[in-house]
């Protein structure tokens, strides 16, 4: 009886899916454990080798608690809302919901055709009502929510007003806007809408106007990795800066718990580190700066007061809202055109380290305050309103860009470091004493910087700041294909939707193009944004859109309790799930993604909907699986195509082909004439009789003709060949090559396999028979290995060892029941289908699924003998095996009856026998 996978797969995926064998009930005495993959985009393209790397992984991982007596969530859904899906749709004339539909069920597809453990009950997307419901309700909590920095959480917003009505808001300074403050009797004679907008400066999720890239030409708002050079990446079209009415999530509020968290999870280092150079936390001052002959003053932010003078320029952002007041008539056009070519920039093109050095003078003067210098007022692009105060003093003996700034427009540079500055390039050195700094020269800068500190203070010139270089998630898109935000504008002041009017659904419509003015599509469908007015006031929607990140922050919640109709997640079931044990997924969304989920989740906690502040207890990120590309090459000015060995020896273009029509390296060049028409008549100059192809290592796409489609393989090998090979390529985290010409090696081994209970004349060979040592050595030191592999997610070498284990078993003719249903067991996660198959056909009832992993026991896999180095005369010359508890006396007396040693003895006694238990014996003649 042969191994036939594909009636085995076919079987056992049905009858797995008829008896409900992947569902997990939120009631179980066993433990839980918490499985989790990011949730994919379904995009038209479908999957490739690449993308099921982490499914596999989580699917091992979860199958494998299961065996070991855990209640395992391991759910599956969609990310199908956002701009891919749009764009998707605007390119091929179709509605998004109905590609994304498409491409659901594709991917669904393909997923159940690898045999994944996903309780599919459970399963969701979240451009479905049912859920984003839910991603409304869960925004109008942040909404309604404020950081009580006493308290270090988020609390109600009426808590916040009664604090107004009692106290105003001296002790809560406004994170919107600092320059905010008033007293009780003020906040309670303020207008309804006065009211309404300081408290937005106080919300979680507010309202607030920020800069945007807009492109005139397309009608849109363009993010920034759509902008390059100034033009927008599709069309090449010209960009400005627009100032537009943005939503935020008011993130740098839990800037330090976002930080304390990470000490908390288990995560890589290099992920903390990513996650904590995003937050960028600094310690440093806020210092007034007077603009001379002028009651203007420059607030600047640093984190080396101690180098305060050696400040030669000032620059602020060039959209700076002092700019246009302390500019001279003289500077005005310079200041106008540059501000003008800065518009036609990204903020990431501003930010990259280029050697091209911009900037214009305000003809204005700053005020040292220590010492009374006239300091020049610059503007540059290389200064971003949004970071700190949108200002930086200048030290250009210290820091290369203000160095490099310096020298560009001739501005004198002020040494303060001595001979530590060689005039050449700046110092950043935070180590040694200062020159030329006025009352803390001669002093070690860690100690200036704390004298200057309490000067600052003293004068009341500044403060102590701390300081974050993340800035506020901006939460609106411009765009049809997303939430629609459950805000109203009554008389143009927003307010929250009534829950019991959730979901706010999105509307059908056949056209969405920008709206007027660079609002969201949902402005054109008047009917739909324009409200009957209510007593006498006008109600209008909010026409953005959230973003793709709105439903992924919090959907870990939802697969807990995916059907409920009265909340997101019931606290009692959230209680029994907790925290995800493991999550896998790329670190692309490492920091976007993970960071808001991590917000979302500390403000559900801190409301009291959650008792958890932290998502994920263990991320894994999965490394790439990348293209090896298959390169022809066609003799330059014909229709003929040279193997790779030989094209030395002509001028060729280098061409991509379909890795799918190359066998290794090996071109079916038959196949190759049928793919493109332009190759029809194509000539082939062999090597050996072979066209054999170029290869490259890249990024998998279909651009480059690189991908592999997992259908073919699982047609061609099997689910479990394909799921075990990805595991067998290398280390998860690590990203590698694919190679398909490898599969065939665990192909063979899982006939391998088979054939230890398989004989294709005899049919079933399995007995009953009770196993030898060495049997049981080679089962238990395999439970050994996979369950240790298995827990630390390093399923290349669980692969290996299964290999070796059925090797051993092989060589020892191995048929016997009571070895081979463990090692079923143990592979089960791995290789679901064949190790079902087997097991109920050598007679075992119920399912594999259900069995317990088996328990390893050391005194199977203790050595009892010992091979011993024998020597004569320190030279060696021979190994024998000695039970590991003889005797001095007895070990003696089995070397000297060894042949070998009494060949070398030739009649002659010895003068003595050494021996070393453990190690060695010696024969000394």
């Amino acid at each position: 009886m042969e191994y036939n996978f594909r009636q085995i797969e076919r079987k056992w995926q049905q009858r797995w899916t008829a008896s409900g064998a992947y569902q997990v009930s939120n009631n179980s005495s066993k433990p839980k454990c918490y499985v989790l993959d990011m949730f994919p985009y379904p995009s038209g393209a479908g999957l490739h080798v690449g993308h099921p790397l982490g499914y596999i992984a989580s699917d091992i991982y979860a199958r494998y608690k299961r065996l070991k007596g855990f209640n395992v969530l391991h759910p599956m859904g969609y990310d199908a809302f956002g701009l891919p899906a749009e764009q998707y749709a605007l390119e091929t004339g179709q509605h998004p919901a109905v590609t994304t539909e498409e491409n659901i069920k594709a991917f669904r597809r393909q997923l159940d055709n690898i045999g994944f453990c996903y309780d599919w009950d459970r399963e969701f997307r979240t451009s479905d009502p049912a859920y984003y419901k839910w991603t409304q309700h869960i925004f109008l909590q942040l909404f309604n929510s404020w950081y009580n920095r006493h308290a270090g959480k988020a609390e109600r917003i009426e808590v916040l007003v009664r604090i107004f009505e009692q106290d105003g808001n001296h002790h809560h300074e406004c994170p919107g806007d600092r320059s905010i403050r008033f007293s009780a009797d003020s906040w309670n004679e303020f207008s309804y809408e006065e009211q309404q907008r300081i408290l937005m400066e106080y919300r979680l999720g507010y309202l607030a106007y920020a800069e945007v890239n807009w492109c005139p030409a397309l009608g849109t708002v363009l993010a920034n990795d759509e902008v390059i050079n100034g033009v927008s990446e599709r069309g090449g079209h010209p960009v400005i800066k627009k100032k537009m009415r943005q939503w935020f999530l008011r993130i740098t509020e839990y800037a330090d718990r976002l930080l304390q968290g990470l000490e908390k999870v288990q995560f890589s280092e290099a992920m903390k580190d990513m996650q904590r150079n995003w937050i960028g936390k600094s310690q440093g001052a806020e210092i007034k700066f007077n603009i001379a002959g002028s009651m203007e003053s420059i607030v600047v932010y640093t984190t080396r007061p101690d180098t305060i003078f050696g400040v030669d320029f000032m620059v602020l952002a060039p959209e700076h809202e002092l700019v246009d007041g302390i500019t001279t008539n003289e500077q005005s056009d310079a200041v106008t055109a540059y501000k003008e070519y800065v518009q036609s920039r990204s903020e990431r093109e501003r930010m990259a380290e280029v050697k091209q050095i911009t900037g214009c003078f305000t003809g204005a003067y700053a005020v040292n305050p220590f010492d009374g210098r006239k300091i020049p007022v610059w503007i540059s692009e290389y200064v971003l309103a949004g970071y700190g105060t949108g200002a930086i003093m200048a030290v250009p003996c210290g820091d290369q860009r203000d160095f490099s700034f310096a020298n560009h427009f001739s501005i004198p540079i002020t040494n303060i470091l001595g001979e530590a500055f060689n005039g050449s390039e700046a110092n950043p050195t935070k180590e040694g004493k200062l020159f030329n700094s006025d009352f803390i020269t001669g002093m070690e800068m860690k100690d200036a910087s704390e004298a200057v500190l309490s000067r600052i203070e003293g004068l009341g010139i500044g403060k102590r700041q701390i300081n974050y270089r993340m800035r506020d998630a901006g939460f609106s898109r411009q765009r049809y294909w997303g939430e629609p935000f459950p805000i109203l504008y009554r008389n143009g002041v927003p307010e929250a939707m009534k829950e019991s009017d959730l979901p706010l659904e999105l509307p059908h419509v056949e056209h969405y193009q920008q709206g007027e003015d660079g609002e969201g599509p949902l402005a054109n469908i008047t009917d739909w944004v324009n409200l009957p007015a209510e007593n006498g006031t006008s109600l209008r929607r909010e026409t953005n859109t959230m973003p793709g990140y709105a439903g992924s922050s919090w959907y870990f919640l939802r697969y807990m309790d995916p059907h409920n109709g009265k909340t997101f997640c019931d606290r009692s079931i959230s209680d029994y799930w907790g925290q995800v044990d493991l999550y896998i997924g790329g670190t692309e969304h490492a920091v976007g993604h993970l960071l808001y989920s991590r917000m979302w989740t500390k403000v559900l906690f801190d409301l009291g909907y959650i008792g958890f502040d932290e998502p994920y207890k263990k991320l894994v990120n999965q490394g790439m699986i990348t293209g090896s590309s298959r390169l022809v090459y066609r003799v330059r000015g014909t229709s003929q195509f040279v193997s790779a060995g030989l094209r030395d020896q002509y001028e060729t273009d280098e061409l991509h082909v379909d890795v799918n029509i190359v066998d290794g390296l090996e071109l079916d060049t038959e196949a190759f004439k049928k793919w493109r028409t332009d190759f029809a008549n194509a000539q082939f100059i062999l090597e050996d009789g072979k066209y054999i192809c170029g290869t490259l290592v890249e990024k998998m796409s279909k651009r480059l003709f690189n991908t592999v489609n997992p259908d073919v393989l699982v047609e061609k090998y099997g689910a479990d060949t394909f799921r075990m090979y990805e595991m067998f390529l290398g280390p998860v985290e690590q990203s590698k090559p694919w190679e398909t010409k490898g599969i065939e090696g665990v192909h063979r081994f899982l006939k391998k396999l088979w054939r230890l209970f398989m004989d294709e004349q005899k049919g079933l060979i399995v007995t009953t028979e009770a196993p030898s040592p060495d049997e049981l050595k080679a089962l238990h030191k395999a439970i050994r290995k996979i369950d240790d592999d298995s827990e630390r997610l390093s399923f290349n070498t669980a692969v290996s060892g299964f290999m070796v284990c059925v090797n051993e078993l092989t060589d020892l003719k191995c048929h016997k029941k009571a070895i081979l249903e463990q090692l079923l067991v143990l592979l089960t996660p791995f290789a679901p289908h064949v190790s079902e198959e087997l097991w109920e056909t050598i007679g075992n009832k119920g399912s594999i699924l259900d069995a317990a992993f088996p328990v390893f026991e050391e005194k199977y896999v203790t050595e009892s003998t010992k091979e011993y180095p024998v020597s004569v005369n320190g030279k060696l010359r021979t190994t024998i095996n000695i039970s590991l508890d003889a005797s001095a006396e007895e070990a003696e007396k089995i070397a000297l009856s060894n042949e070998v040693i009494r060949k070398w003895l030739d009649g002659k006694a010895p003068k003595k026998v050494i021996f070393v238990k453990g190690k060695m014996i010696n024969v000394v003649i």
